[in-house]
């Protein structure tokens, strides 16, 4: 696991299965972003059978099954969509036909797991969640900055144990490297990859609606630029935003992709939460010029100071909450309403964004 490579980082956690062998089964397609990787981990870390995959590139099908020599390999995507044992079908997709696969996939019968960003467009996002209404199957979304990083975990729970009061505002890092000569050609389409805010402001947005409670949001304010990439006109490699959400909590944010070749990680990516009894800041990749390890979380209230270094002690909960949610019909993990909000604001801060350079 290259911690260099933000788009093959894939993290692994502890065994935390919550089902037995045979119980849950997956079935994987298409291959084409690295987090597929992370998805696979996670899924069989809480138990879940990878059971078979379906993509037709050899060179990514080979990297999959040497990684995985357990799957077994099919010829079409529809012999897994009409196969009964299948339950969830997961994927990484060029951006954006994610949603039209998972359309597909929840009209056969079963769930849908997902890379971020889950849409491009506001129109694919009302279609599917007029086919997880028509369905009644799951759309879930791999929002892996804040589901596989155990600081981020950990923040959670601290905020939900009121340690720091209240969330009144937010404040979110999301750096990354641009690696542009090892990126594929759709990378660079802002058709195809939906803009950096509807891509990487997923993230961001999405724990912004965690870690304050919040169900709704407005976006004040967003721009995006293309300051360093001439050659790729397309690209946008800076982008940010200002939201507010209903309670009142604020939140600003910024992503990039501007990540020097010295630092030893794919982006110093950090989270800054202010609260009305205290503070948290989460390093989750490094810790500059400190420890090249990540999951830092620090910690301020009336009574402490405290410096958390957490790789190994919080796991990744999402998988197995998730799995359990798409077996018994509940919503531990997150709601689809809270999916399809960060989407909407992602792609509403997309949509107004003003283009500065």
């Amino acid at each position: 696991m290259s911690k260099q490579d933000g788009m093959n980082y894939a993290p692994k956690g502890t065994s935390n299965k919550v089902v037995g062998p045979g119980e849950y089964n997956v079935a994987v397609t298409a291959l084409d972003h690295g987090h597929i990787y992370g998805m696979t981990n996670g899924l069989i870390e809480a138990g879940a059978t990878i059971k078979y995959l379906y993509e037709p590139n050899e060179e990514k099908r080979k990297k999959y099954l040497d990684t995985y020599p357990f799957v077994d390999a099919v010829d079409s995507l529809e012999t897994i969509l009409t196969d009964p044992s299948i339950q969830m079908v997961a994927a990484a997709a060029v951006p954006n036909v994610r949603s039209t696969i998972g359309n597909k996939v929840m009209q056969s019968g079963k769930d849908y797991f997902t890379d971020k960003t889950g849409f491009t467009t506001r129109e694919q996002l009302e279609e599917t969640k007029r086919v997880v209404t028509e369905t009644g199957k799951r759309y879930f979304i791999y929002f892996s900055e804040r589901l596989h990083v155990e600081a981020a975990v950990k923040a959670g729970e601290l905020i939900e144990a009121g340690e720091i009061g209240e969330v009144i505002q937010v404040t979110g890092f999301g750096p990354h490297r641009l690696d542009s000569d090892k990126r594929p050609d759709w990378f660079f389409e802002k058709e195809k990859y939906g803009g950096i805010l509807t891509d990487i402001g997923s993230h961001q947005i999405e724990q912004f609606l965690t870690y304050t409670g919040n169900k709704e949001a407005k976006v004040l304010h967003s721009k995006v630029a293309n300051y360093n990439n001439p050659d790729k006109p397309e690209l946008e490699d800076y982008g940010d935003a200002t939201l507010v959400g209903e309670n009142g909590a604020t939140f600003f944010f910024k992503v990039d992709w501007f990540t020097p070749d010295a630092l030893p990680t794919w982006g110093d990516g950090r989270t800054f939460i202010t609260g009305t009894k205290g503070t948290i800041e989460l390093r989750k990749y490094t810790n500059v010029a400190t420890e090249e390890t990540g999951d830092h979380l620090f910690l301020v209230t009336a009574d402490k100071v405290e410096h958390m270094s957490l790789t190994g002690q919080v796991g990744f909960p999402f998988f197995g909450q998730m799995i359990l949610d798409a077996i018994n019909g509940t919503e531990t993990a997150m709601t689809q309403d809270h999916i399809f909000k960060a989407q909407e604001l992602c792609l509403m801060a997309q949509e107004q964004a003003l283009k500065v350079h």
